[in-house]
């Protein structure tokens, strides 16, 4: 029997309107240095590599084990997780949700806005999308007919810019503008003004808007990001807001999120996910729910590791002469390809640095057009590796003859 591969399904109808997968290639490089015996230190995947609080696989454990839990669930979540979700937004937000009606339990918030691209996309719709971003920013509308037109993005207030000028520019306005700060991948985040902004232009414009907060817990400074939510009126427009168990929790495999917001959006969501899944696994919620409620040491000590480990990642990798700027969130860097090395593009850069140093990082055009020239780097490898990675960094430098800067 033959098996088929990515590239031999590209005949498909949905397939085509997708490009091929930038990662692929890197992916596949990594897999055959580390067949070949090769010690990858890698930043490429943001896999969380703390462990899951004990409380809460002590809660899974002990939910697991009883009568009637590992049955069929249900796809909104069950009512527990849904309060508790409430619970989280009124303790760090001050934002009061209905959890019958404005929040949905997501199988990971990634799940949750594909399911929400499908749900509220006709073909030919217009959607405004960060450039750079996170992938499935753009694809999942793409995958559901729309058209994205890519906004640069590397900080909020370019991106606020490209959106006006895009309003001004274009005969109509789109269906949604898609947010996400803190970035994946820039690490850059927003501040209330911001989402001020975006939700004046909506109202005025009758604009749907998607903002993703899967970061919103990894942050380095004094001002924990803010939520749209939080915002005088936006109860006036059709606005709803993804989150994640997955980085604040260490729960990325476990695929617990959230999607919150507007009625009318969230019951689009909860009926296409009706058709298409029973929910997440009945004790993998009941867990969340002690996550969510339980104590939340866990989520600072995270949150200082992946501090310690920026800062040590942007020293180390300085002095061996690469500039990583230091970000304000999120669990990623994201640089420039260095000078010498820019002419070879994302793609060919991240293949040297791996081949010849055994650092695996991310290529930024995997993350839109405007992120060639660039790499994410994932604070996922401890400070010993951190500096290992710089090491073999400057050995590659020496060699093509990069100096750090003076």
């Amino acid at each position: 029997m033959q098996h088929q591969t990515y590239e031999e399904a590209d005949d498909f109808y949905r397939i085509k309107r997708l490009p091929p997968y930038v990662f692929a290639e890197v992916n596949k490089l990594k897999a055959k240095l580390r067949k070949d015996g090769m010690d990858i230190i890698d930043f490429g995947f943001g896999n969380p590599d703390l462990p899951t609080p004990q409380h809460v696989i002590d809660k899974l454990v002990e939910t697991v084990q009883k009568p009637r839990t590992t049955g069929y669930s249900v796809s909104r979540g069950i009512f527990g997780l849904r309060k508790a979700c409430a619970r989280y937004y009124k303790r760090r937000f001050d934002v009061d949700l209905d959890p019958e009606d404005q929040i949905v339990a997501t199988i990971g918030s990634k799940e949750g806005f594909a399911n929400l691209a499908q749900a509220i996309t006709a073909p030919g719709d217009v959607i405004y999308a960060p450039d750079p971003s996170y992938p499935l920013h753009a694809y999942g509308f793409i995958i559901a007919g729309a058209v994205i037109k890519g906004i640069p993005a590397i900080t909020a207030d370019e991106y606020l810019a490209g959106v006006k000028k895009a309003l001004e520019e274009d005969e109509k306005p789109p269906m949604a503008i898609v947010v996400c700060f803190p970035s994946n991948p820039t690490g850059h985040v927003c501040d209330l003004s911001f989402y001020e902004e975006i939700v004046a232009i909506a109202k005025a414009k009758d604009i749907i808007i998607l903002s993703d907060l899967a970061y919103s817990e990894i942050y380095f400074d004094d001002n924990p990001p803010p939520s749209i939510f939080q915002v005088s009126g936006v109860d006036d427009i059709m606005c709803i807001e993804t989150t994640s168990l997955s980085k604040t929790y260490s729960m990325a495999g476990w695929r617990m999120g959230f999607a919150v917001g507007n009625r009318r959006l969230i019951a689009a969501l909860a009926r296409v996910k009706s058709y298409l899944d029973y929910g997440a696994f009945t004790p993998i919620q009941v867990a969340a729910c002690a996550a969510l409620d339980g104590p939340q040491d866990c989520v600072e000590d995270a949150r200082q590791i992946y501090k310690a480990r920026r800062d040590v990642l942007v020293e180390s990798f300085g002095r061996a002469g690469w500039d990583i700027p230091s970000p304000p969130a999120s669990m990623f860097a994201w640089a420039k390809v260095p000078e010498a090395f820019a002419h070879m593009g994302s793609v060919e850069f991240c293949k040297l640095l791996m081949e010849e140093a055994g650092v695996a990082v991310s290529p930024g055009n995997g993350f839109g057009e405007n992120g060639e020239g660039y790499v994410r780097i994932a604070l996922v490898e401890n400070e010993q590796r951190i500096r290992q990675a710089a090491r073999n960094i400057k050995a590659l430098f020496a060699k093509y003859q990069v100096h750090a800067a003076e």
